[in-house]
């Protein structure tokens, strides 16, 4: 068995990096909870710097192109998650009766929505146009993203308006 090359390893430490910043800022709102905000803002600083690795692994992996390519592999991506890869693991945790089967419908459902935002701006980048200027909202239950005005109840989940949080 050779050793890894450097691609390999660079692509094993983006997703370590990238891991480690969001279970850091989970742990960061779980301390802010227990009302131990200092080592909540150590866990966000933690998450910063990991992002700086994950960005600097994922920039020497030649793993960010131009805004169009970007968006293309964006589409793959959330096209892949919600065609292939969430649906076994929805069945799975149902049959199961896991408690994340929830959590990996919303995903699921909500990774349609992001391939066919990602399409939509990518056609206009193809065009040499920006999408049109508006507000972005996404769900912050079950990761739902919304152009302009925001519905009155998440069409995934059920969430009421006022959780939406505009970016």
């Amino acid at each position: 068995m050779s050793a890894p090359t450097t691609q390999e390893n660079l692509q094993t430490a983006f997703a370590g990096e990238s891991q480690a910043n969001r279970k850091y800022l989970a742990f960061a709102r779980k301390a802010e909870q227990e009302g131990f905000p200092v080592v909540a803002k150590l866990f966000r600083a933690a998450a910063e710097a990991e992002t700086v690795h994950a960005l600097g692994h994922l920039n020497n992996m030649g793993g960010i192109k131009s805004t169009l390519e970007n968006l293309k592999e964006a589409v793959g991506g959330e096209t892949y998650e919600y065609k292939t890869m969430y649906p076994p693991m929805v069945e799975q945790a149902s049959k199961e009766g896991h408690k994340g089967k929830t959590m990996l419908g919303f995903a699921n459902k909500a990774e349609q929505v992001h391939a066919g935002l990602f399409q939509k701006a990518a056609e206009a980048l193809a065009t040499g146009k920006d999408l049109e200027s508006m507000e972005i909202w996404y769900c912050p239950v079950c990761g739902n993203i919304e152009f302009g005005k925001v519905p009155e109840k998440c069409p995934i989940c059920g969430a009421v308006a006022s959780k939406f949080v505009k970016l």
